[in-house]
């Protein structure tokens, strides 16, 4: 039997990407994917990564303290407080199935709807509107984590009343995950007004010596529950509460469901949108019936390809 080549000699000056070989050493990552990852780097590993001179460093420290300050004392806070909320809602959770084609027709459906607002509201619009609109984009970051809180257990409900008695029993150990963690967001949102009440409390009807440390004491877990909630609640949404360990078809069942329950709230809370009756209509509707069809492709193409299926 001849003998098997062996690996290719190292070449430091290579180009990179290095040549596609197992032994093939890689560079490390960056420090910016190391911060979109779910595990923040050490305070001294971020410092070294920021590749700062000491010349900068003595500026800061001497022109801007207190931003440094913050940053050495804010970042391992910050970090502390992204460690559970990521272990509890992963950034991946809503990808229980990845499928590259369902992500490029989402983007293109949320694009082209973005488009075609601007373009309404250039067209049609009046400042009015224009400030309607920015209300009505606050109001559903706001108002989307609880509203998911409210329609994820009736659409579970639903499709758990579908499922075969094998698929229930596959399903509840993941319908308790999500319940806890579901009871993580709301404990937490819970104890921003228990705190904020104590700072109060103690800041107005405790002694002098009690009213001046007692704040200070109680705003370092307030502003770690703070960063907990900022931290949790972009996964959260994404993953419903982590509803996709039970189905995989839940997440886009959700999504149909909520783009009309949003429909709903916009048109009670700031009327229809502006232009003439057939392009109120078509703004109206157009938006949710085309995330509705996205969704069931997107449910279609799960039962096609992956053999997942609603009913027993």
């Amino acid at each position: 039997m001849p003998p098997q080549p062996g690996p290719p000699p190292y070449n430091p000056n290579a180009p990179y990407p290095y040549p596609a070989y197992p032994y093939a050493p890689h560079p490390p990552p960056g420090l910016l994917r190391r911060m979109r990852g779910d595990e923040w780097p050490p305070l001294r590993e971020f410092l070294s990564g920021l590749r700062l001179h000491g010349c900068l460093w003595a500026m800061a420290v001497m022109c801007a303290w207190p931003m440094v300050v913050g940053l050495l004392v804010g970042y391992p806070l910050a970090r502390s407080a992204r460690r559970p909320a990521r272990r509890i809602f992963p950034s991946g959770g809503h990808r229980r199935l990845a499928d590259d084609g369902v992500a490029r027709v989402q983007r293109t459906r949320a694009w082209t709807a973005t488009v075609m607002s601007l373009l309404i509201l250039a067209a049609y619009g009046k400042p009015e509107d224009v400030d309607q609109a920015q209300q009505q984009f606050m109001m559903r970051l706001t108002i989307t984590p609880w509203l998911l809180l409210l329609s994820a257990p009736v659409v579970v409900a639903a499709l758990f009343r579908l499922s075969s008695p094998a698929a229930r029993r596959a399903m509840r150990p993941h319908l308790r995950t999500a319940g806890k963690s579901a009871l993580w967001y709301v404990g937490a949102f819970t104890t921003v007004p228990l705190l904020g009440g104590a700072i109060y409390y103690a800041h107005t009807y405790m002694g002098e010596d009690v009213g001046l440390w007692g704040p200070f004491v109680l705003l370092v877990p307030l502003l770690w529950v703070l960063l907990f909630i900022v931290f949790a609640t972009g996964p959260a949404v994404r993953s419903a509460f982590n509803t996709a360990d039970v189905h995989a078809a839940l997440p886009a069942l959700l999504t149909g469901a909520l783009v009309w329950e949003f429909a709903a709230i916009g048109l009670a809370t700031g009327g229809p949108p502006p232009g003439p009756p057939l392009v109120q209509l078509a703004a109206l509707v157009g938006g949710p019936a085309s995330v509705t069809v996205v969704a069931w492709w997107e449910v279609r193409r799960l039962r096609t390809r992956y053999g997942v299926r609603l009913r027993g």
